[in-house]
């Protein structure tokens, strides 16, 4: 009898903690269209409204480069594979020039999925 009401505490409870689990990891709605905003700006290989879509979130551009991914595939990427060479370009200057040492455990990228 001990053993039954044991067994189920700890299946009520794991269920608990999984149900609360997940829902710690859910996007806010304002931030995953902030960044699917920011992912259709880059396809469109224009400089101009990448910039202005990411001022209108406060974003940097090496924020952006180094820490959004669309589609499973880092920002740059993302662009050149699309076509997007500008915005690819602008992003890679934002990131070069300086030299860091990043400990790559610690960095945390944003991933958001949508269709074209």
């Amino acid at each position: 009898m001990n053993t039954l009401k044991s067994l189920t505490t700890a299946a009520i409870t794991c269920s608990i903690l999984s149900v609360v689990s997940f829902n710690s990891h859910a996007m806010d709605k304002y931030i995953e269209t902030a960044l699917i905003d920011v992912c259709k700006s880059t396809l469109t290989n224009s400089v101009t409204k990448f910039q202005k879509v990411a001022k209108s979130y406060n974003l940097r551009d090496k924020t952006v480069a180094m820490k959004v991914m669309c589609n499973g595939d880092d920002i740059i990427t993302f662009a050149e594979k699309y076509g997007a060479n500008k915005t690819a370009a602008r992003l890679e200057r934002s990131v070069s020039g300086n030299v860091n040492i990043i400990d790559i455990a610690a960095v945390e990228k944003i991933n958001v999925n949508f269709q074209l």
